[in-house]
């Protein structure tokens, strides 16, 4: 089985802890990748203001890429750096994992065009426009709820799907989600929300949402944060967000985003990303088709990169 997940923080973890990808105590490492068919992942590149007070997040986006760097260099006999859908099966090819790099809140790139570009340039092929601060592109579910796109925003998005990038729109505020949906000509993707009619959390997506994203030809990936799951966390109800996604039409349009590294507790059964093999075969006990599950855990997401990131 391929896999295919959109988010985790396992590049803030190295720089707040130390250590690196190869193999480590958190939720995501190179060698267990190695248990399933192909492996691809999208490494966010995250810092917030409130946890690096006095420190330019611009600065921790460069200090953070030059660890994903390093960690790329020291460990290319298990991994590459693949910035489009073609060079990430060859990298499975060849037996190595796919790294593609994100940037999780634009305030890393102080909102900013110039650094957008240079971001890109380095090989970033995914942002979200918003955490959980407000910013100068949109409000947030968390801050500024009430606010959307600004001009500025919108300049942003445009050069993303000009540039051949991800738009992510996990953390943004709901007018800030109908803004991006107007705009978008190209595919965007929810790296790591859930549905929230199962678990009414702001953070998740709703039906509408959802059924927009569907009609953008995007994603939106499953989030392993049991706050996000619903009050009683375990397999099934991670499968009812699937369900529910599913019954809305969403069978090429769900993916993976576990939030690895990011998130403290999880569903019951769930420590890393060594289980998720657990879940697909909860999927196929439950008789869903073989291919719908490989949709979910790969294909779905592959597809978006391939239309989106041409280069």
């Amino acid at each position: 089985m391929k896999v295919f997940d959109g988010h985790c923080d396992t590049i803030l973890r190295c720089y707040q802890k130390g250590g690196g990808i190869r193999r480590n105590g958190g939720h995501l490492d190179l060698e267990r990748m190695g248990k399933y068919g192909g492996y691809a992942q999208f490494f966010a590149i995250f810092g917030s203001k409130g946890d690096m007070p006095g420190r330019s997040l611009w600065q921790v986006f460069q200090e953070e890429y030059a660890i994903f760097h390093r960690e790329m260099a020291e460990n290319a006999d298990l991994v590459e750096h693949c910035r489009t859908a073609a060079e990430a099966e060859a990298a499975w090819r060849s037996g190595k994992n796919a790294a593609f790099l994100s940037v999780e809140g634009a305030d890393l790139l102080e909102c900013s065009l110039e650094k957008l570009e240079r971001a890109y340039g380095l090989g970033v092929r995914a942002v979200n426009l918003t955490w959980n601060y407000e910013n100068a592109l949109s409000g947030t579910n968390e801050e500024g709820a009430e606010r959307g796109l600004t001009k500025q925003g919108r300049a942003f998005v445009e050069k993303m799907q000009e540039l051949g990038m991800l738009v992510d729109v996990s953390h943004l505020s709901d007018p800030g989600f109908w803004d991006v949906i107007a705009l978008a000509g190209k595919p965007i993707f929810a790296s790591h929300s859930n549905s929230r009619a199962v678990c009414p959390h702001k953070r998740n997506l709703t039906d509408a949402q959802f059924t927009a994203i569907i009609g953008n030809h995007g994603v939106a990936g499953l989030n392993l944060c049991d706050e996000f799951i619903g009050e009683n966390p375990d397999m099934d109800q991670t499968v009812a967000h699937i369900e529910h996604f599913l019954a809305l039409g969403g069978e090429k349009n769900v993916s993976l985003g576990g939030d690895w590294d990011g998130i403290t507790g999880m569903p019951e059964g769930f420590h890393g990303i060594q289980d998720l093999d657990a879940l697909a075969e909860r999927l196929l006990q439950m008789n869903y088709p073989e291919g719908q599950v490989e949709d979910l855990f790969c294909n779905n997401l592959m597809r978006v990169v391939r239309e989106v990131c041409t280069m």
